[in-house]
């Protein structure tokens, strides 16, 4: 999956393409709205804390809207935001300084940028919340656990793919993408690695080479090993430890969870669940299982606060993922699960509808945490 690029904050001609002229609702939420040429945000600065928008696509394509940190770190995103469509995004905010708010109509390139300031030193949810301090540490855990794994299995297959055992090195594949599909939100707010590691073939910005784990798919399951797939193997494990060292010292916040499991569901709706991402391999319910499972850890370790502001969102979360988790169970096979061309439509539109019912209540997961 390919969304995220680096890029120095700055361009004048995108900041003013940007800029906004629109109005803030009752609520304080900050509208954004998002055309296919513009980006008009009703406010450019507020305060520390958890930063609400509100983004409406009035254009012709769907869209994203992203919150940057300086160097492109992603503090917030919401994606898929289809014409017609609001999507609410939440951000906690807990430093003052200069950021980047950007519209990505088509989900492609840097998107129109603006600037936006935060000012003040309001006081961190996890400072003043012990339950959210444990969620977070809690998720830290299971984020820091994955990580491990990650670097592991992707040092097998990456050794297996430069020994040119074939068989061995299809085989470890979907595993090794367990990990990285587990912890993919944290995983992706750190710029260009995303694509780097995760980039599909027809995602990837023009001019830039076509690596990582699904350049090396094709390798193994179209064109054959080639000449270079030692060396796309080597950059590979390169590019995975160094995500692995930076998420597992990246400062966790309570919305990022929220946003985070909210954003797995969404991966599998655009992207598993319609067979794109492993093209080649057709390994796409491993990624699915994967992205579930993070999901799950991510409002697992919110739930204690979940349950004691809204119990009956914490029970309806509670159904959905067993619901889900059953549905994906009955394509197990062996240890691991079917190809997605041995799923007939039926079964597909079958997952599509659990995950459906599923994405309703955890996209609410992120207001009742931020809620008073």
């Amino acid at each position: 999956m390919v969304r995220k690029a680096l890029v120095i904050i700055g361009s004048l001609a995108l900041l003013t393409a940007c800029s906004g002229n629109g109005t803030q609702d009752a609520s304080g939420a900050i509208a954004v709205e998002a055309t296919d040429d513009a980006c008009k945000v009703a406010r450019t600065s507020a305060g520390t804390g958890n930063v609400t928008f509100e983004v409406t696509n009035k254009g012709t394509k769907v869209t994203e809207f992203y919150l940057y940190a300086e160097g492109d770190r992603i503090l917030g995103e919401v994606e898929n935001i289809g014409p017609g469509l609001t999507r609410k995004l939440i951000v906690e905010v807990g430093e003052s300084g200069k950021l980047q708010t950007a519209c990505k109509p088509g989900m492609k390139g840097d998107g129109i940028r603006g600037e936006f300031t935060v000012t003040g030193d309001a006081k961190k949810a996890t400072d003043a919340d012990a339950q959210l301090a444990e969620a977070t540490k809690s998720y830290q855990r299971y984020v820091n656990s994955q990580a491990d794994q990650l670097l592991v299995k992707t040092e097998e297959f990456v050794n297996a793919v430069k020994a040119k055992k074939v068989d061995e090195a299809k085989a470890l594949f979907p595993i090794s993408r367990i990990y990285w599909e587990r912890i993919e939100p944290v995983a992706e707010s750190f710029g260009d690695l995303d694509p780097k590691i995760d980039g599909r073939e027809d995602a990837i910005e023009p001019g830039t080479e076509f690596t990582g784990f699904h350049r090396l798919e094709k390798d193994l399951w179209v064109d054959g090993l080639k000449d270079d797939s030692p060396k796309i193997a080597d950059q590979l494990l390169v590019d995975v430890k160094d995500i692995v060292n930076k998420a597992k010292t990246v400062e966790l916040n309570p919305t990022q969870l929220a946003n985070g499991a909210k954003e797995l569901l969404d991966e599998v709706a655009t992207g598993k669940i319609t067979g794109e991402e492993d093209r080649y391999s057709h390994t796409d319910l491993w990624d699915f299982r994967s992205n579930v499972d993070g999901s799950q850890a991510a409002v697992a370790a919110l739930r204690p606060v979940i349950a004691a502001k809204d119990a009956a969102l914490a029970t309806s979360l509670d159904e959905k993922f067993k619901a889900l988790d059953e549905a994906l169970e009955k394509h197990r096979k062996g240890d691991g699960f079917k190809l997605y061309t041995e799923l007939t439509p039926d079964e597909i539109k079958a997952l599509a509808e659990t995950l459906d019912a599923l994405g309703e209540p955890v996209s609410k997961v992120a207001e009742v945490v931020t809620s008073k």
